[in-house]
């Protein structure tokens, strides 16, 4: 008989494309989710994935498979999700954390049609991540997707950082990538953090290294660094959705356009809390309007 917990890890393996990823998913060892996927195909009778160093890739049969049991497994966990639901708390009050910048632009517009009171907490990814995982919050706004037990992520949006500088700057007209990098290392740089977030980003996906600049200023606030290089301070990154809604662009420009990167955002939730309205009806209102 098949134990109907080996299609549930069977779905974790596929929907992760590893075994050790899906164990985390389900808090389980490595090896008892490993054996999950040895029982369930020596019932079935073939292999439902090629191994291969950094990642698992189902083969046919495993794809028919994955398609004939995903729909069955989710409204089962659907039904038992809203049998639990039904016995929680509701939520009268929901605490969302995001980044200040990503708060004051995408969120704070949408509140007046929030059907709930919220609390708000602004920080880093990895601290509302902690914030989220302790309880804290109910739901953030997060660029990075951890894995971590009961916590489940949905993509948001894509936001795209490019390198602004003050409207008086002369860009010179280079074509060659080794002569950009000199000339921008040259320049004075405001950063967001010591690391150089993002600045570090641009560096390694168009030059291939790190940067060697050392910012004069670091100004953890987006929009007071947008406003620092409107005043002629210096250049940075700054995401597309702040810039375009500066009311001082004549101050500012962008330069070297094809110098971008993209930043993934997502809304993490705790799934205990996943059939709330409160906490499905901030989810559909930002996906909505993003």
């Amino acid at each position: 008989m098949v134990d109907f917990e080996w299609y549930r890890s069977f779905c974790e393996i596929y929907k992760h494309n590893s075994v050790s990823e899906a164990a985390k998913t389900r808090m389980m060892t490595q090896p008892a989710m490993s054996q999950h996927l040895a029982s369930l195909e020596a019932k079935v009778g073939e292999a439902l994935f090629i191994r291969s160093s950094r990642k698992i890739i189902p083969t046919e049969r495993g794809k028919e498979l994955y398609s004939q049991l995903a729909p069955l497994i989710e409204s089962l966990e659907e039904t038992t999700m809203s049998f639990h639901t039904a016995s929680l708390p509701t939520l009268t009050v929901i605490k969302i954390g995001a980044a200040h910048e990503f708060f004051s632009e995408k969120i704070l517009p949408q509140l007046l049609k929030f059907n709930a009171y919220t609390i708000s907490h602004f920080g880093t990814a990895d601290q509302l991540l902690e914030l989220l995982t302790e309880d804290t919050l109910d739901i953030i706004v997060t660029s990075k997707k951890i894995q971590t037990p009961g916590i489940e992520y949905l993509k948001l949006m894509d936001e795209e950082f490019v390198i602004v500088a003050p409207s008086h700057y002369e860009i010179p007209d280079l074509d060659d990538l080794k002569k950009k990098e000199q000339w921008l290392s040259a320049l004075n740089w405001i950063s967001y953090g010591l690391e150089l977030p993002i600045i570090r980003r641009i560096w390694r996906e168009h030059f291939k290294r790190r940067p060697l600049i050392r910012p004069i200023h670091i100004i953890p606030n987006l929009h007071m660094i947008l406003k620092a290089i409107e005043n002629g301070v210096g250049v940075s990154v700054i995401p597309t959705y702040i810039y375009e809604q500066s009311v001082n662009e004549a101050q500012s420009q962008i330069i070297f356009e094809e110098l971008k990167v993209k930043n993934e955002l997502f809304i993490a939730y705790k799934m205990k809390y996943k059939r709330l309205p409160q906490i499905n009806e901030i989810v559909r209102l930002l996906t909505n309007h993003l």
